[in-house]
This record gives C-alpha cells, sequence and structure tokens, in this order.
C-alpha cells in the first residue's frame, strides 16, 4: 500500500498496530506529524481496505473509550474482544497496557 495522500498515510501507520492492542486518533496524528486527530477519524470512517489490512477498529479516543466505528459499536467491540481487548462499558479496560504507541 503505497501511502501518497493523508488517509493513505494514516491506513499505513495503522496496519503496523498489532492484533490485541489499540491506538489513538491523537497517537496516529502524532505519529503522522500533525495534530489532526479528527481528519484521521474521518480517514477511518472512510477507510476501503478490508479490516484485516487496516484494522480501523484499533482506534480509539485518548481515554480508552471506544469512539466511532463505520460500523456498528458492537462490531467493533466485537472484533476487539475476539482479538483479546477486553471492553466494560465501551471502554477498553487496562487501557494503558493495550495502548500502543509509535516510535518517534
Amino acid at each position: 500500500m503505497e501511502a501518497r495522500n493523508f488517509n493513505e498515510r494514516c491506513y499505513k501507520l495503522l496496519s503496523t498496530v498489532p492484533s490485541g492492542r489499540v491506538t489513538t486518533y491523537k497517537a496516529l496524528a502524532e505519529a503522522l506529524g500533525c495534530k489532526a486527530y479528527r481528519a484521521v477519524g474521518n480517514a477511518m470512517n472512510k477507510n476501503p481496505y478490508p479490516r484485516d489490512l487496516v484494522p480501523c477498529h484499533r482506534v480509539v479516543n485518548s481515554d480508552g473509550r471506544l469512539g466511532g466505528y463505520a460500523g456498528q459499536t458492537s462490531e467493533k467491540i466485537n472484533r476487539l474482544k475476539a482479538e483479546g481487548v477486553t471492553i466494560k462499558n465501551e471502554r477498553v479496560v487496562h487501557f494503558k497496557e493495550k495502548n500502543y504507541t509509535f516510535d518517534a
């Protein structure tokens, strides 16, 4: 996947987040050298790739809340649970341990 524009750069970076972990809109934006958190969210909403290639369900809010999802929230929860991420009251349990950060 060649990263030509902002959305493609988001997808390429997100594809490095391993199963069983989550990252945040903010972390993705900062790793891309900007503060365009909402633009990251918009990119996730428009993800044209299969979810096993670009796992947009692994992106959550900075406080561990699930945030949006192009599908239904229940689908995001089920995908995360299938990867070993526990969700309670639409928040990632043990968020600090599950949160994936990008190397600078």
